[in-house]
This record gives C-alpha cells, structure tokens and sequence, in this order.
C-alpha cells in the first residue's frame, strides 16, 4: 500500500504511474502481437473481421472499466481518510454491482450481436469470423470486469505495482496461447478469442489470490456486501459517470466505424492499425489519468488540495513532453510502425494509416490534457463535467459520420477526433478556471 497524501508529489507520482505505464505497455504489446499473429496467419481477412469489432469492444469494455475505475476512487477517498471499514463496504459494493452490470452486459450483446453486427455495417464477407470472436470475448466479460475490480482496488490503496505483475504474466499467457490456437490448433479467429478470455480469468484468480492473502484490511465479509443507501448512491454517482463518460466516447467511436467498415477491407485494415499505434502513442495519456484519480481521491479525502494543484500541473508537463516527441515520430518513421503491426505491404493500408496519424498527433497537446483533467474531475468528486466534456465528443463523431463521411471519405474520420478534443476542452477548461481544489493558477 502507497498513502498518496504524504511525499513529494513529483516522486510518488513517477512511482504510481510507472507500474501503471508498465502495465499498459504489455496490454498494448499483447494487442500489437495479436494483430500482427492474426494478420500473418490468418490473413487480412481475418483482420479486417477483428478489428470491424474493436470500436464495438472497446465501448462496452470502456464502460465497464470506467465504471469499476470510479468505484476505485471512493475506495481511495476513503483508504486517504483511514476510514478502513466504509473502504471494505465499498469494495463489496464494488463487486455486487461490477458482477450484475457484466453479466446483464453480456446477455443482451451475446443475445442480439447478430443485429448489431449489422447495424456497424459488418462486410459480409467477414461477418461470421466477426461473430465468431466477439462471441466469445463477450462471453468472457465477466473475468475482465473481475480483473479490472481487483487490480482498480489494489491501485486505489496505493499498490499500482501488484497488477502490474499478473498483467505481465497474464500478457505473456495471452501471446503464447494465441500462437497455439492459432498456428498449431488451427482454431481461427475463435482462436485469439479463446486465448484473450483464458487469460483474463488466469489474471484475476492470481490478483483475487494475492489480494486476500496480502492484505487483510481488504477482506471483505457478507456484510460488507449490502452497504448503506447512501454509500451505493456516492458508488454508483461515480461509477457510472466514469463508465459513462468513457463509453461515450466509445459511442462516437462506433458511429464512426460504421462509416470505416462501408470503405472497404483496406480502409478497415489501415484504421486498425492506426488505432493499435494511437494506442500506444496516448498511453501517458491513460496513465496519467488513472493515476491522477487515485491521486486527487487520496488527497481529497485527506483534505490537503494544495497536493491536487501540484499533482496536476506535474502530469500535464510530463505528458506535454511526450507528445512533442510523438509528433516528431509521426512524421519520420511511423510507417515502419504500421508495417511491423500489420505485417503488410500494401502501400495502401500503410499510408492511409500513416495519414491518420500525423493529422492526430498534432492535437495530442490537446488530448492529454481531457485525459488528465477528466479523470481528476472525477477524482474530486466533479461526476457531471467530464460527462458533459465527453458528451461533445459523441455528438461531434456521429454528426462527422452523418454529415461528412458521405462526401469526405476516409478523410472525415480522420479529422473527427481532433474536432471533438477541441470542442470538448472547453468545459475543462472552464471548470479548472473555477474550481478553486484544481485551479493550477494558486500552485
């Protein structure tokens, strides 16, 4: 465990968000390694069938984890206040609700994935192999949301570098199986699905494991499973305002790949690889963010807000460096990058993807900053702006996909996150200006 409220801020930031950061890193080598399995095996094809889900994936995973990630930071308000039994009742709250929500989640997509495999407007080339793996991820919903409650738990309380470990071990498992049901098992894009859900569930039985037996102030009992009114009012206020305002913005997304998958296999290839690269470009992004959750909620509950302005104005600086050096990347050797994860030469594919990304990276400046301030927002108890922020972003991606795609082609989705990150900084902004706990103006 890591109290967050005593320290240099600088220091323990680096020694939160490292691990996190490590953490990301494998996810995101495990997502390149198996875009790259399946497109140099399976073929594009396949690829095209994988990644015509990832929008539809990721809105429903962001969900979850958004919600799971809220529920974390009153775990961490309370875990900075040291009141440890109404940490413990969050936690069983925190389980009820995380199970229920995932197992209705999966009833209804598995129930009706057909229906909406065909309002993402699914080729019907690669419409079984899509219905295929995405039945199966879905089907292991449930062990993700588990993963990501207990590993959301453990970084609440400080501890960002026990996840870390059994995400490693978890990303190690996943490429490993995806090469044996693939290459050796002849299983298809069944085969990558299977290996995905194997190791989410190997993940959080370690994570559970750890978690009972390191530390005992987290063991919960029966009764810290049905909690007061108001504390599953406090979870779910938060809860689902992160799991909103991340879905949200995966909604937009969605729209957006309707409009991708009607462009062709090529254009669908080339989209999926940017996205994987984009990915593992905005990872400080994501980091920082989480981090500064746990950061802000530790320190609220310990009343000290002057840390909060600190903490803030450090992980805004850090990420700005980093996207200056993405720029420059984007505009020298990104193709090399498209190339390793597509395994393709097609000269079409890589410069599509290539464009995309060096419009995007421009406003990563931008960016970080939502990443950052949203996930503080909500860390200080401020549930309604980030979804207001997030909310811009949807209705600017499904007004691009409306109104522009149809003549712009390609180029309209291209431009249509950059659109929404500035439109949608401006409520951020607005409230950093007028919250007087994150206002960076009295550091």
């Amino acid at each position: 465990m890591k109290d967050l409220t005593k320290g240099n801020p600088l220091i323990l930031i680096l020694q939160f968000s490292i691990p996190i950061c490590l953490g990301n890193i494998f996810q995101l080598f495990y997502s390149l390694a198996d875009t790259r399995i399946v497109g140099k095996y399976l073929g594009e094809s396949a690829l095209a069938a994988v990644g015509s889900t990832n929008s539809l994936n990721s809105m429903i995973i962001g969900f979850l984890l958004g919600m799971t990630n809220g529920f974390a930071i009153i775990v961490a308000r309370y875990f900075g206040a040291k009141k440890f039994e109404q940490m413990r009742k969050a936690i069983g709250v925190t389980f009820t609700i995380g199970v229920s929500i995932a197992a209705v989640f999966t009833v209804i997509t598995v129930a009706f994935l057909s229906n909406i495999l065909e309002l993402l407007n699914t080729p019907h080339a690669i419409m079984n192999q899509a219905s295929d793996y995405f039945t199966i991820i879905l089907l292991g919903m449930t062990a993700s949301m588990l993963y990501n409650i207990c590993s959301g738990i453990l970084r609440a309380v400080g501890d960002a570098v026990t996840p870390l470990f059994f995400l490693i071990g978890s990303t190690v498992c996943n490429v490993v199986l995806d090469l044996l049901c693939i290459k050796d098992f002849h299983m298809g894009v069944k085969g990558a699905a299977y290996a995905t859900v194997i190791s989410q569930i190997l993940a959080f039985a370690l994570c559970m494991i750890y978690m009972w037996v390191k530390y005992p102030v987290l063991r919960i009992g029966r009764k810290d499973m049905m909690a007061e009114k108001t504390l599953v009012k406090e979870m779910v206020a938060t809860g689902f305002s992160m799991g909103f305002m991340l879905s949200l913005i995966n909604i937009g997304s969605v729209a957006l790949q309707t409009c991708i998958n009607r462009f062709g296999k090529d254009i669908i290839v080339a989209h999926t690889a940017a996205r994987r690269i984009t990915d593992v470009f905005m990872m400080p992004f994501t980091v920082f963010g989480a981090t500064m959750a746990t950061y802000c909620g530790q320190n609220l509950g310990a009343g000290k807000y002057d840390r909060i302005r600190k903490g803030l104005k450090i992980a805004i600086g850090i990420t700005w460096i980093w996207c200056l050096m993405i720029v420059i990347i984007s505009y020298t050797i990104v193709p090399v990058f498209v190339k390793m994860v597509t395994g393709t030469d097609n000269a079409e594919i890589i410069n599509t993807a290539t464009l995309y990304l060096k419009v995007n990276t421009i406003l990563y400046f931008v960016c970080t900053i939502i990443c950052i301030m949203r996930n503080a927002l909500q860390g200080i108890g401020d549930t309604k702006t980030p979804v207001i922020s997030s909310s811009i972003e949807l209705i600017t991606k499904v007004a691009v996909a409306i109104t522009l795609a149809p003549y712009m082609g390609y180029w309209a989705i291209i431009i249509a996150e950059p659109v929404s990150w500035v439109l949608m900084v401006v409520p951020i902004l607005v409230q950093m200006w007028r919250n007087p706990i994150l206002n960076v103006r009295k550091v």
